[in-house]
């Protein structure tokens, strides 16, 4: 029996098609049932049966309000156990120590899970009259400096449903207005940084910048936070643009081009 043949009889059929949904987002963020099944010349229903098997499992998700998929947070987890395979903390942990020394800040690394941000990684800065360990925790995205970043940078229609939908109040500064939240969305994109103050604890400030992927897709977000007598307005700026500086570094040791 010819080699391709011996292969060909053990290949499971469902399996195959199952990577080749899989690798048919190369290149793309969001692709629907049709879209998919000709990309990879499959019926629509045995798209739809395949896509519902692996979002059980968490290897893609349903983007909310609409009839789109995307890659799932499970292959990030999975790809992390790859030896040698550069996840993103890995990458991004020399590059958050510096940037805890020079800005002298506690810093974060976030990731965007469904409509929660998560902290997957902390450096403390020098100061620890508040040193809160963050890793682990889930917040909603319109109140913390990381989640609006990631919140900017996602397509016009995820954007609008968040904001437009329910709101939970923290604190005073806390915005609840959805028109307020989108013009600040807008105003993240256009100056490659986001700022919450006391908007989810009071007292506490945060300024963040987003991590570009390989495929130019912002897959993590860094930010610097600390208490609001230290981090104060007028250090915005130049805390922006060192998480910036930082978010490109590890966007590089990603895999991204500069």
């Amino acid at each position: 029996m010819q080699q391709a043949e011996i292969q060909r009889s053990s290949t499971i059929q469902s399996v195959q098609r199952a990577i080749m949904l899989l690798k048919a987002f190369d290149g793309a963020v969001e692709l629907g049932v049709s879209e998919l099944g000709r990309k990879v010349n499959l019926h629509k229903s045995t798209v739809s049966r395949l896509l519902a098997t692996l979002e059980h499992e968490g290897l893609v998700e349903r983007v909310a309000g609409s009839d789109k998929y995307r890659l799932g947070f499970e292959l990030i987890r999975l790809a992390g156990m790859v030896p040698y395979f550069p996840d993103v903390r890995e990458a991004s942990r020399p590059v958050l120590v510096e940037l805890a020394e020079s800005s002298r800040e506690t810093v974060n690394l976030a990731v965007l899970d469904g409509d929660e941000v998560v902290n997957v990684e902390q450096i403390s800065g020098p100061h620890l009259v508040r040193d809160t360990n963050w890793v682990g925790r889930r917040t909603l995205l319109h109140c913390v400096a990381n989640g609006k970043v990631l919140l900017a940078f996602r397509p016009p229609a995820e954007r609008e449903r968040i904001a437009f939908g329910p709101l939970p109040h923290y604190t005073e500064r806390t915005i609840i207005d959805p028109v307020r939240l989108v013009k600040e969305l807008d105003d993240v994109r256009r100056r490659g940084y986001a700022v919450a103050l006391g908007e989810i604890e009071d007292g506490l400030n945060a300024i963040a910048a987003p991590v570009g992927g390989p495929a130019g897709v912002v897959i993590a977000a860094v930010s610097v936070s600390g208490p609001a007598y230290r981090v104060t307005p007028d250090r915005v700026p130049a805390l922006g643009a060192l998480a910036i500086d930082a978010a490109r570094r590890i966007a590089v040791r990603m895999g991204s081009t500069p």
